[in-house]
């Protein structure tokens, strides 16, 4: 019926993606990006993504604390690391302040074409991986989990690039329950482990929950979600 009813209102000349639903799953929820004959539409998605990046670009959602905090944790499981990533970074200060805490090399990725304004920042679609983070990456810490548009597919290439002993740390607070456009993915914290685990298939799960020292203005609580490979 949906699809029906998008191939009339291309047809008319309205803007079908808005029509569409949110997927619920088992709890959890996800914007769906779909062209009118029901295909993913991946345009959409990265458009949506810059734009809200531009929109957004003189905000930092971060706190210094919380990542000193991390820094501290990361050594405590891994010992000194060699390389982190940051995954949605926009302005980059995540893996400022963790060069700073870590005194190790650590990059971010950002969709959006302002990613070259930022110290240690790459242009990238953080679904993708390089050859040469496979099983190389000491931590990976993210608060844009929730810009994914698919995040079983998103995970396992992160988990694809963390090394034995490493840990992927995902920020999660109670903006992240909901699913939007720009924030498609949606689920409870409390989910999350079962979700984590169903998505490895045995390959990774959920070590630890952690509560951040500080949150953002407007959050009911701020937790880090630990996984790691078994």
């Amino acid at each position: 019926m949906l699809k029906s009813i998008n191939r009339v209102c291309s047809k008319l000349g309205f803007e079908v993606h808005k029509l569409q639903p949110i997927n619920r799953q088992n709890g959890s929820q996800i914007y769906q990006y779909l062209n009118a004959d029901g295909s993913f539409n991946y345009a959409h998605y990265r458009q949506v993504q810059t734009a809200g990046n531009k929109r957004k670009i003189d905000r930092v959602w971060v706190k210094e604390e919380n990542i000193s905090f991390l820094s501290e944790y990361i050594r405590s499981k891994v010992g000194q690391p060699n390389f982190g990533i940051c995954h949605g970074t926009r302005r980059g200060k995540e893996q400022e302040w963790f060069r700073a805490n870590l005194a190790c090399d650590v990059i971010g990725t950002e969709i959006s074409d302002t990613a070259d304004q930022f110290p240690h920042t790459i242009q990238w679609d953080f679904h993708e991986t390089k050859p040469e983070w496979i099983n190389a990456v000491d931590f990976i810490y993210s608060n844009s989990f929730d810009h994914s548009h698919d995040p079983e597919r998103c995970l396992n290439a992160w988990m694809s690039c963390i090394n034995k002993n490493g840990v992927c740390i995902l920020e999660h607070t109670s903006d992240h329950e909901r699913a939007t456009e720009l924030d498609p993915f949606g689920a409870p914290v409390s989910l999350m482990p079962y979700l984590i685990l169903s998505w490895g298939k045995g390959q990774f799960y959920v070590t630890e929950i952690l509560d951040a020292p500080a949150r953002p203005e407007g959050q009911d609580y701020l937790r880090y979600i630990v996984i790691q490979k078994r």
